[in-house]
């Protein structure tokens, strides 16, 4: 048995448990399974494989069952997909959770539940330790893209919510299965980009951020457009949130100066990252027109923007107006020869490096400094 932190609850005479189970409980003891009609060889999963995809799909499909006794529709690799993109971004960012709701799983041998004293609904849950004893009634993609994910989680703590049921019958599984998923209320896609930047972010700073991300993204002659999606919308390989957390990191800084919430400070920081990005493809342009490369990854994105304080400060310094494009080429020049294209090299430099934001930033800050590669 395993134990479990838990709460006990009831409803109209029915036992459940309000637990916090470790992603490895999860990989352990949770099955996966969807209906099958009995036909030879149906995939348990369905949708084309992505090219770019970060799961091992051979892999993850030998963890699924199917019978026909099973409720669980085909799984869609889709949102597989980007359920781990989504788990990577929390992940980096760290600034969310990325399972924060419960999800609802039912045991099929007994749970035992010791209170933590008499009268007590706060106690232990012992789980049976044995793979494949809980199955999953709501969840089963978040906790399939857990487990395509989880080599990635290294010895960091990770806990799941989980409501767990003791046994439900079947009738009662598959009618809360088709309660549950019955319907969908999906926001339309356009409607959730347009609040960007507006409602959904009251932090002028984050609101800022935002705005910029989205030029950046949506800008006809931005370097970037077309490769951000934009709260988890669009054909985009980059998540926004990374960017803007970024960005708003430094405009809770000095870097820009003058009144952050003013229009002025707005337009001034939207047209120097739409020249900045612009003359960065420039000087790296096999690697950001390249496909064996990282630059346009989260992480090489980050850097650049963490970095271009460094960039205004020299332009500063030279008197030239910030949103200048010649200027910011002039000064980020020393990049093209002092870091170069083969640094983005995704098989070479780049993994070998074990490259993150803060060591290229670094890269970058000393290239800025020293440009001619003089010794400090």
């Amino acid at each position: 048995m395993i134990n479990v932190a838990a709460i006990r609850m009831q409803q109209f005479g029915v036992h459940f448990y309000q637990a916090s189970l470790t992603a490895n409980d999860i990989d352990r003891l949770v099955r996966f399974e969807v209906l099958s009609y009995g036909e030879q060889g149906q995939a348990p999963a369905r949708g084309g494989k992505r090219r770019q995809s970060k799961v091992n799909w051979d892999f993850l499909e030998r963890r699924i069952g199917s019978s026909e006794k099973a409720y669980q529709r085909q799984i869609i690799k889709r949102k597989i997909d980007e359920l781990v993109q989504y788990y990577e971004q929390c992940r980096q960012a760290r600034d969310l959770p990325s399972i924060p709701g419960a999800v609802i799983i039912s045991s099929d041998e007994p749970l035992r539940f010791e209170a933590s004293q008499a009268g007590s609904n706060l106690g232990v849950l012992k789980v049976p330790e044995r793979e494949g004893v809980l199955r999953a009634i709501d969840g089963q993609h978040r906790l399939l893209a857990l487990h395509a994910d989880i080599e990635r989680f290294g010895e960091e703590l990770f806990s799941v919510p989980a409501v767990v049921f003791d046994r439900l019958p079947e009738d009662h599984v598959v009618q809360m299965f088709v309660t549950i998923n019955a319907k969908h209320t999906r926001l339309n896609a356009s409607h959730l980009v347009s609040l960007s930047g507006r409602q959904l972010y009251r932090d002028d700073n984050l609101a800022a951020a935002h705005d910029i991300v989205r030029v950046l993204a949506e800008k006809s002659d931005s370097a970037l457009c077309g490769e951000i999606k934009l709260l988890g919308v669009g054909q985009g390989r980059v998540a926004q949130a990374p960017l803007a957390q970024e960005l708003k990191k430094l405009f809770a800084t000095e870097s820009f100066g003058g009144q952050r919430k003013s229009a002025a400070f707005r337009n001034e920081a939207k047209k120097f990252y739409v020249n900045y990005f612009r003359q960065v493809a420039q000087v790296f342009g096999a690697a950001w027109n390249g496909r064996k490369y990282s630059i346009k990854k989260a992480t090489a994105l980050r850097a650049f923007i963490r970095v271009s304080p460094s960039v205004i400060s020299r332009l500063d310094q030279e008197h030239a107006d910030r949103s200048d494009f010649r200027a910011i080429g002039r000064v980020i020049s020393p990049w093209g020869r002092r870091i170069g294209d083969l640094r983005f090299e995704t098989e070479g430099a780049w993994k070998r490096k074990n490259t993150t934001v803060e060591s290229l930033a670094t890269e970058l800050r000393l290239a800025l400094q020293y440009p001619e590669g003089a010794s400090a």
